[in-house]
């Protein structure tokens, strides 16, 4: 006997179903057999090998549709035998949900090839998704011959209108399964374990004298899937489940609020066991002590919300679940056991959760063979579900936009065959990744810098250590893992200005493909007390709920300056405080690399250095003859050079000179060449820089820098190694 689990995410309205190949060889099986599942009643599936991790622990794993139809719910145990089939000669298929198939040019073509290779048997529901559609479900009605039937190219399809259902669309039901969101396993094996077990076993809980819990709080960012979740849970337990928002609830007559609530919980007891979710609870039930007199309505109903949830008869007959982004706003007197016994955070999927919820999204899409999901996964960092689900969209609106000009939409044969030749290809996806972006971002989100490695001359010691500090941890977790290492949490490039700072911090996020957060060092000091502190603590919490991603201080040394004696700053005490507490609370979590610039890091207060602050230090000095060579070919590889400019000579002439001072060079030069050109007319193409143009910017720029030296004498040195 095999234990029922429900299947991973792209699996789901395929058919098939996955055991140990141990337990195959038991049965006599091979890979791709039609075996026949014996549960309350039986149904055929073709039947596949497990993943290692499912292995050794006698599970089949099957979708949410496959149990309706073997009448099982998850942890049932069902057997296995062969199965006698036949080829399918017609097959008449009634349809539940979703729109017609018949009203879709194509439709039935694409059903057909969907259905191509299944196992069918009279009674039994299929599920399948037409293109542009949502998932439509069928009911088997009859089959030629009858008893288990297999569906191929020659099957004849026929379509059976229901009495009484409208010809061009149906409701769709709201049937979401625990296949249908992706990501989040070990958060619903948690959430199975405080709901299912309770209502399914309750004998358990009397043995062990113990209350089951009351209720759920789940909290994450917008769109992470906590809706969802608390949905899928009450369908895969076959309870009733009523859902309110927040808002709902609250009335403009006195006692109407409380009366609304009452009525919610009521209806939940009538139809024990239940589960009543509540959605955005934080906007009825915030802390009371930070209210002011006028809100008395918030005042009843959060008390009445404590006295429904203490009221409560039959604690393992109705569950209450609640969702919050800030669960931190929620009154103190409903986190405690008794009321909301478990708070489960719902993250920001990681790259095997985002690969999942593609999968999920793009599971009825005709994709091109060039499309890689696992690619577009390790790409979409801090995306969560809805941000993954509008990037499959708008990846179709695309494919959508460049199929539409030789479409026409009409119902003949010509129309079907150009229909069945839509793809969504790996170019839809790149359109799609510059209209979406990361919900948890759009205040804060910039836009990947256009600077790479190859833009930056010089520096690949400091570009190796950067990858080793940011880039390894990320593509080797595992490793890691197994050797107990910690990456570094913090890391400070310092050196003078116009050197690179900046921009090396902006090629790594380009290089690396995680979530760039820029923020300007001066811009969190503030004259109101509080401000600054608050603006960093926002800065860190929007990377850790984007992560991985790179969180930049871009000029630190205001910010954290070394101070002596009993006159501090009080500003920069407060902010070097909340630095170090900011920083002190990544010890958790990976994936968040904070990197500092600053233009001398002895002027910077010692606790913001060493060990869980910045613990990697990078200088970066002024570039050596090589290093200025190749930086004057990248500013120069654009510009039109006469043949007697020598990078060489030049690149020798300019010791001393940064990376800044090199690009105002170049840009200089070109501003020479304009002055020389201008009101000439001179045909487009034959404007050069020549030697001269150079040389009179060289002559500008030394000028300027002898100025600002002899003005500014406290500098440092300028040295070349």
């Amino acid at each position: 006997m095999l234990i029922v689990r429900e299947a991973h995410a792209g699996d789901a309205d395929r058919g098939i179903a996955r055991i140990d190949p141990k337990d195959m060889a038991f049965y006599g099986l091979s890979e791709g057999d039609l075996v026949l599942i014996e549960g309350k009643r039986p149904y055929p599936v073709r039947i596949l090998p497990c993943e290692v991790d499912d292995r050794g622990k006698s599970l089949i794993l099957v979708d949410r549709l496959t149990r309706e139809n073997l009448g099982v719910s998850l942890g049932d145990k069902v057997d296995l035998l062969p199965a006698k089939w036949e080829r399918a000669v017609e097959v008449t298929l009634s349809q539940e949900t979703g729109e017609s198939v018949s009203a879709v040019p194509g439709g039935t073509s694409l059903l057909a090839s969907f259905l191509n290779g299944k196992g069918l048997l009279r009674g039994g529901k299929i599920r399948g998704t037409i293109f542009g559609n949502s998932p439509c479900e069928f009911l088997v009605k009859k089959t030629k011959p009858e008893g288990i039937v297999l569906f191929d190219e020659k099957t004849e399809i026929r379509l059976e209108r229901e009495p009484g259902a409208p010809q061009k669309e149906r409701v769709s039901k709201n049937r979401i399964s625990y296949e249908d969101i992706g990501g989040l396993g070990p958060q619903i094996r948690r959430i199975r374990e405080m709901v299912e077990i309770p209502l399914r076993f309750p004998e358990v809980f009397r043995k062990l004298g113990i209350e089951p819990p009351k209720g759920i709080l789940l909290f994450g960012p917008p769109g992470s899937g906590k809706t969802a979740l608390a949905r899928a849970v009450a369908n895969e337990s076959n309870i009733f489940f009523s859902s309110i928002s927040g808002p709902e609830i609250i009335g403009k007559y006195y006692g109407e609020s409380e009366a609304r609530l009452r009525a919610v919980f009521e209806e939940a007891s009538r139809n024990a066991p239940a589960v009543l979710f509540i959605d955005e609870i934080d906007a009825i039930a915030p802390k009371r002590e930070e209210m002011g007199g006028e809100k008395q309505v918030e005042r009843r109903v959060v008390a009445q919300l404590l006295a429904l949830m203490d009221g409560l008869e039959s604690r393992g007959k109705v569950i209450v679940m609640a969702a919050t982004n800030i669960p931190n706003a929620l009154d103190p007197a409903l986190r405690r056991p008794g009321r909301f016994d478990r708070e489960i955070a719902i993250p920001v999927p990681n790259r095997h959760g985002r690969l999942e919820i593609l999968q999920i999204h793009t599971r009825g899409m005709p994709l091109s063979e060039d499309v890689d999901l696992q690619a577009l996964a390790n790409r979409t960092h801090g995306f969560v579900g809805a941000d993954l689900e509008a990037l499959a969209k708008e990846a179709a609106m695309s494919a959508l936009r460049r199929f539409l000009p030789s479409f026409q939409l009409q119902r003949d044969e010509q129309g079907s065959n150009l229909l069945e030749q839509l793809r969504v290809t790996s170019s839809d996806f790149e359109e799609a990744l510059k209209e979406v972006e990361p919900s948890a971002l759009r205040e804060v989100f910039l836009d990947v810098p256009e600077v790479g490695w190859e833009d930056i001359g010089g520096f690949e010691n400091v570009k190796e250590a950067l990858r080793q500090a940011v880039e390894w941890p990320l593509l080797n977790e595992d490793l890691f893992r197994h050797l107990d290492a910690r990456p570094p949490r913090g890391i400070l490039i310092h050196g003078r200005g116009g050197s690179g700072k900046s921009l090396l911090v902006k090629a790594l996020a380009r290089e690396t493909g995680l979530n760039f957060i820029f923020v300007q060092g001066p811009t969190l000091l503030s004259r109101y007390t509080g401000e600054g502190e608050k603006a960093l603590r926002h800065a860190f919490h929007v990377a850790r709920q984007s992560a991985p991603s790179i969180l930049c201080l871009d000029g630190v040394d205001p910010l954290f300056p070394a101070q002596e004696g009993a006159e501090r700053n009080p500003v920069s005490e407060r902010l070097i405080a909340q630095f170090c507490a900011e920083m002190n609370g990544i010890a958790d979590m990976r994936g968040v690399s904070v990197i500092g610039t600053a233009l001398d890091p002895n002027c910077l207060d010692p606790r913001v250095k060493g060990a869980g602050r910045f613990e990697i230090e990078v200088g970066l000095r002024d570039p050596n003859e090589s290093e200025r060579l190749e930086i004057l070919l990248v500013h120069t590889k654009r510009k039109p050079l006469s043949a007697g400019v020598s990078l060489a000579d030049l690149a020798r002439e300019t010791k001393g000179m940064n990376g800044a001072e090199l690009e105002n060079l170049c840009r200089g030069a070109a501003e020479e060449a304009m002055k020389e050109y201008l009101g000439k007319t001179p045909t487009e193409g034959l404007v050069e820089l020549g030697p001269r143009h150079f040389e009179a910017a060289l002559g500008k720029l030394r000028r300027t820098l002898y100025n600002e030296s002899e003005s500014q004498p406290g500098q440092p040195n300028r040295k070349e190694s």
